[in-house]
């Protein structure tokens, strides 16, 4: 399964999900789908935009763990 890392990627960063949503050009309420998990795709211009805004890597905001764990 695929977790998403990206409320602490923003806690570190000390930015909010409003701030943020700005800066990478995508409402709140779909950010808010990816930052819970809820989300089933994300667009590879959509990460690295968060990339780009959180100065960070992929890695640190999408994490892999075997479901069997």
């Amino acid at each position: 399964m695929i977790i998403v890392n990206l409320d602490v990627m923003m806690a570190k960063r000390k930015m909010s999900l409003n701030e943020l949503s700005k800066l990478v050009g995508i409402t709140t309420a779909n950010l808010s789908i990816l930052k819970t998990g809820k989300a089933k795709a994300i667009r590879f211009s959509t990460l690295d935009a968060i990339c780009r805004i959180l100065e960070c890597e992929p890695g640190d905001i999408l994490e892999y763990r075997d479901d069997k764990e």
